[in-house]
């Protein structure tokens, strides 16, 4: 694979919701952005205004999808929805706090914060269910698009799996790096796989992002 058959990602976490901000779940809800998170979002449109873009994807949840049209708003691209970049589904966990799992199933909840990549919360994903459809869904639009760059637009969990695609990382090794609301992550897809070029550029939004998994 040359360098014209190398995909440009840029990859982006959706802004702020009223639940990141409450530390509570969720999952494939459809939860919309809350009034910073669609500020975050004019701005993201706006830093990617003069990049050279091909396409953009965006998970079809409302906090994604209204994060995306932002960028399609400024760029004038297309805009094009695959629910396969959705959140991980928490099942019962979904529309709760973590000290409220915690309390109601506290075998369950230490499972999930040890990264178990087997455990599954009732009617959920495993997580290496999710990070199998997470990268695979994001190489295979990486392949469609050969030499060109492409946006992203999906969510924490999303963004974690493929920085640990990236960078070769276990899913049980512990989290160092910033899941921020509306920033923008660099990645390149070529024949080797994955590779994280830039994470966490919140330039753009004057230190308005906010760290927190539970996208």
């Amino acid at each position: 694979m040359g360098l014209d058959s190398v995909t440009t990602i840029l990859a982006v976490r959706h802004g702020e919701t009223a639940w990141n901000r409450e530390s509570r779940i969720q999952g494939q809800l459809d939860i919309p952005l809350n009034a910073l998170g669609q500020a975050q979002a004019q701005r993201l449109g706006r830093a990617l205004a003069g990049e050279r873009l091909d396409a953009i994807y965006s998970s079809d949840l409302a906090r994604a999808w209204q994060t995306a049209e932002a960028i399609a708003a400024t760029t004038g691209l297309p805009l094009r929805a695959e629910p396969a970049l959705r959140e991980r589904s928490f099942g019962i966990f979904q529309g709760l706090s973590w000290r409220e799992i915690e309390q109601q199933w506290p075998a369950q909840s230490e499972r999930w914060r040890r990264r178990d990549p087997d455990f599954a919360a009732e009617g959920g994903e495993s997580l290496q269910d999710f990070y199998q459809r997470a990268v695979t869904t994001v190489e295979g639009l990486a392949q469609a698009h050969p030499g060109q760059t492409v946006v992203i637009v999906a969510h924490g969990g999303v963004m974690d799996c493929l920085h640990r695609a990236g960078r070769r990382l276990s899913l049980q090794a512990p989290r160092s790096w910033v899941l921020g609301n509306a920033t923008i992550n660099r990645l390149l897809y070529s024949a080797a796989g994955l590779s994280v070029v830039g994470w966490n550029d919140d330039g753009h939004l004057d230190g308005l992002s906010l760290d927190e998994t539970t996208a």
